[in-house]
């Protein structure tokens, strides 16, 4: 596995297929996700194994129902995972998923990232990056079992906002 962008660089660009579920809930709004596009806020990007698995599932429903929490810290929220925009429809339809959920379906983007691995697809990580699009803080799981925390990453992007 490759270590992935080192704290204090530009994070890797990308742009990617996704959607995210409009409030109330009744369209899933497709677009294009450009990382240079979300400059001048803090983004949270949460890299995930698979829509619909159990702890994946907890993961992304907990960082949705605390989105009031990351916009008081001006930051964004987005979902990564192997799967299509498709099958995010559904995870986030299913779970009232409220951030967008991005399609990186040839794992280049987790590649870049240090998180592409044999046999799951992706490691389960979360990278903080500032509003300046430079990488602040990292976790990356070894086996995906649990997840960081709401509190742990408001903390954390506390902190950035702060230095």
């Amino acid at each position: 596995m490759a270590a992935g962008p080192p704290l204090g660089t530009p994070a890797p660009d990308f742009t990617l297929p996704g959607g995210v579920l409009s409030v109330p809930g009744d369209t899933f709004e497709r677009g294009d996700y450009a990382l240079s596009a979300a400059r001048g806020r803090a983004l949270v990007l949460a890299f995930y194994p698979g829509d619909n698995t159990s702890v994946c599932t907890k993961q992304l429903c907990s960082y949705s129902s605390g989105m009031e929490t990351f916009e008081g810290l001006d930051a964004e929220v987005w979902g990564i995972s192997p799967q299509g925009v498709d099958s995010h429809e559904s995870f986030a339809r299913a779970y009232g998923l409220r951030m967008p959920l991005l399609a990186d379906e040839g794992r280049e983007i987790a590649k870049a990232y240090g998180v592409a691995a044999p046999g799951i697809g992706v490691r389960r990580a979360v990278f903080l990056i500032g509003p300046d699009g430079v990488l602040r803080w990292k976790h990356v799981a070894l086996l995906g079992a649990t997840f960081q925390s709401l509190s742990t990453l408001a903390d954390q992007l506390s902190g950035i906002k702060t230095a």
